[in-house]
């Protein structure tokens, strides 16, 4: 790719000429923040953007892409960070859809297709079941489908975006396992990622961009992660955290014998009982879809408790609004910042006071608000967390994804609570913002705070936590403290194998 720009029609410029060289059989990392261009790249060498100006050259030859078809039809393939398969299809069908035959009436040889699958998966040692509609698989074989599409469209290239994001460890040593066979049979990969270990593991080169600009290239083995950092940041990134010692105080959080359901009837958190003390973390590790989102929604009052108790501070709180549970100085860091912790439309003064904006201080009289007020708490937040943004009345979509994060973080902080539930508090989110929103959490557990943690990023769960439960189908594996444990004993727990047996 050679002086790649995009300009979008808002004068936005995402891409300010950047130059990309991939080689047949290399694995090359793409770092970036969040915001620097990254996918906006991939997206453009994959036929889902138009370019404003630059080039791209296959294999010697200039080409100019109308659509993804036209990008695989080069040989260039891209498995994007959230999933584009059909939920009430199969595997197979989700793979050859769009592919074996065309129009309405065409016959699709299916079992044809089934075989060809069969044979890729067999050389690769990556299966899939063909026949269960993806709806009832876990996420890890979901994105294995998404790669198994690509590959049965005969790709040389292949983009992944996050491709960890939503994998456990056992799935992400699998991963890299396939990778590296894919990469000995010549195919090309470029891997986007925000995590640095990774990065490091896996690539051969790594290219960072930021803010729209390609900064440079290193090959891994000449890296450091404190290195790549400071090339994606612009400055020295401590990677490290300060943790003093805990001193858990009185139980803030107490959940007793929890029954909630999930989205289809079934019991996605059984009987499940803990507590979160004043002045400590308390982390929830696990493979997503256990359990996790139905438990978090039950005790912030956004999903119906079917059976059992929450207790905050010794007062039952269950079923209780979201309002009531934020007056009794709960605060809440969703897992999806652009559909549940902001309303990308307003403005960041706006988004700064929601759930805030009932309270005296933001009232001029009773329902109407005091905007001076307003704006001046937007800008004590952003100059207190840092949150990069053009201004208080700028719309919260004009900021990077680490900003966006940085300003639910401010919000529900400034609340003034007792108890932050920390759903996922850094997905997605560059190495700065990451850096900072756990540097956060852990000075609000030394000032008292209780702090429940729910993540998949199983360093961040043992980084942050003084005591984590590890979740499997709805239940509590075992209650552990991270530095009494092996990461092995955390996988197989992770997958279904109780403390206990583990200690037998």
């Amino acid at each position: 790719m050679k002086g790649i720009v995009k300009v979008y029609p808002d004068g936005t410029k995402a891409l300010k000429g950047v130059d990309l060289t991939v080689y047949e059989g290399e694995i090359l990392g793409l770092l970036g923040e969040n915001g620097a261009g990254k996918t906006t790249l991939m997206k453009i060498l994959f036929g889902m953007l138009k370019p404003t100006s630059g080039k791209i050259i296959v294999k010697g030859e200039e080409v100019h892409f109308k659509s993804p078809s036209d990008a695989i039809a080069k040989g260039i393939g891209m498995v994007h960070q959230h999933f584009t398969l059909v939920d009430v299809f199969d595997a197979l069908h989700n793979i050859i859809l769009g592919m074996e035959g065309h129009g309405l009436f065409s016959k699709i040889d299916v079992e044809n297709a089934r075989k060809k699958l069969q044979k890729l998966m067999d050389e690769l040692n990556f299966r899939v079941p063909l026949n269960v509609p993806v709806e009832n698989l876990p996420v890890g074989v979901q994105q294995r489908i998404e790669i198994l599409k690509m590959l049965y469209r005969n790709v040389d290239v292949l983009i992944l975006d996050e491709p960890t994001a939503v994998l456990t460890p056992i799935e992400v040593e699998e991963l890299f396992r396939v990778l590296r066979q894919l990469k000995a049979q010549g195919k090309t990969i470029i891997f986007i990622s925000h995590k640095l270990n990774e990065v490091m593991e896996i690539t051969d080169r790594v290219t960072v961009i930021r803010r729209g600009e390609v900064i440079g290239t290193v090959n891994t083995s000449e890296a450091t992660p404190q290195l790549l950092a400071r090339m994606m940041v612009g400055r020295d990134v401590v990677l490290r955290l300060e943790k003093p010692p805990a001193q858990p105080g009185k139980s803030v959080l107490r959940v007793e014998n929890l029954w909630v359901k999930g989205d289809r009837g079934e019991d996605a958190v059984k009987g499940l009982s803990f507590e979160v003390r004043a002045g400590e973390i308390f982390g929830i590790a696990g493979v997503e879809g256990n359990g996790q989102t139905e438990l978090i929604e039950a005790i912030t009052g956004l999903r119906k408790v079917e059976k059992g108790k929450i207790l905050m501070e010794d007062k039952d709180v269950t079923g209780k609004t979201p309002k009531e549970l934020y007056d009794l100085g709960m605060a809440h860091i969703p897992e999806d910042r652009t559909h549940m912790g902001l309303v990308l439309d307003m403005t960041v003064t706006e988004n700064s006071i929601l759930g805030l904006h009932w309270r005296k201080k933001f009232q001029r009289f009773r329902g109407v608000i005091h905007w001076g007020r307003a704006r001046k708490h937007a800008k004590k937040l952003i100059e207190k967390f840092d949150i990069l943004a053009p201004g208080t009345e700028a719309p919260a979509k004009a900021l990077s994804g680490g900003n966006q994060q940085k300003l639910i973080v401010a919000r529900e902080v400034s609340k003034e609570p007792i108890l932050i539930i920390a759903s996922q508090p850094t997905r997605g989110v560059d190495v700065a913002s990451t850096e900072y929103i756990r540097n956060y959490l852990i000075k609000l557990r030394t000032e008292g705070k209780a702090v429940l943690l729910v993540s998949a990023d199983l360093d961040e769960v043992l980084q942050l936590s003084d005591r984590m439960g590890i979740m499997y189908e709805g239940e509590f594996m075992g209650v552990v403290k991270p530095e009494e444990v092996t990461i092995e004993e955390i996988g197989m727990m992770m997958g279904g194998i109780r403390y206990e047996e583990l200690r037998k």
